[in-house]
């Protein structure tokens, strides 16, 4: 979104903002896509190269919507990643130098592991088990997909 309005009048920023916001409004990934190409299509006359930058990251922006919705709140968000990468800074800065590369692996690797057992076994769970087995799950077939019994 930073760089999205970077290519945007100051003016025009808030109107951008909540026209691409539009697009994770969606209920679907099949919706989000056709809101982004009509988001692209409302920005294109105006703002060309706004329009062009956010067709080129299409993969990128409708990429949550691919997974499970009870995934789409816990994805949009940086803040898990933030919070690792303050515990392993916390935790290196107490060891200050490392002797070689394989202590720092070892360390990082001690943090993660600790906590993805953090998010799997506990009450805190971050992804719940039902959604997990979400991801695995074949979409649904459409009519056209299934067998139809013979006449």
């Amino acid at each position: 979104m930073r760089n999205l309005l970077g290519t945007v009048p100051s003016p025009s920023k808030d109107m951008v903002a909540a026209t691409v916001r539009t697009i994770f409004a969606q209920p679907d990934a099949a919706t989000t896509r056709s809101q982004l190409h009509d988001v692209v299509g409302l920005l294109a006359e105006r703002f060309p190269k706004t329009a062009e930058l956010l067709a080129a990251a299409e993969a990128d922006v409708c990429a949550y919507a691919s997974f499970p919705r009870a995934h789409w709140r816990k994805i949009a968000s940086t803040n898990p990643l933030e919070r690792v990468n303050k515990e392993i800074k916390r935790r290196s800065n107490v060891v200050g130098i490392f002797p070689d590369d394989g202590s720092v692996i070892r360390l990082v690797g001690a943090v993660l592991l600790e906590q993805h057992d953090d998010w799997a076994v506990t009450d805190r769970r971050y992804l719940s088990e039902e959604s997990m087995a979400l991801i695995d799950q074949p979409k649904e077939a459409t009519t056209t997909d299934r067998e139809l019994p013979a006449a």
